[in-house]
């Protein structure tokens, strides 16, 4: 009987927890879709950083993926407030640096 009782007690504060994140993120004045969006933006942020680091020179189809990348990052992070990504901001710049080469190159060639 006690277990039954610290079970429910247990997904009542998690259901109370995942909530308050809810209304957290609302007052903030995001959707959690966005907020989620974000979150594996700013995985793949740290992922193209890596990758735009260790390649100079990318073949043209590692340029239109890169970029196809760097678009979606570039819209999950405009969605959210920048407090949010103030740490990221380095790696942001990076990658937008590396995204205008790109597309600077790409448009000379063509």
């Amino acid at each position: 009987m006690i277990i039954v009782v610290l079970i429910c007690i247990m997904v009542t504060m998690v259901l109370f927890l995942a909530l308050l994140a809810v209304a957290q993120i609302k007052m903030a004045g995001m959707n959690v879709k966005d907020f989620w969006s974000f979150i594996k933006a700013n995985d793949t942020l740290n992922k193209l950083y890596a990758f735009s680091v260790k390649y100079d020179q990318l073949t043209p189809q590692q340029q239109v993926l890169f970029l196809q990348e760097a678009d979606t990052i570039f819209d999950a992070f405009e969605k959210v407030p920048d407090a949010l990504w103030e740490e990221e901001y380095q790696k942001y710049m990076e990658i937008l640096n590396k995204y205008k080469d790109i597309k600077i190159k790409r448009w000379e060639e063509s």
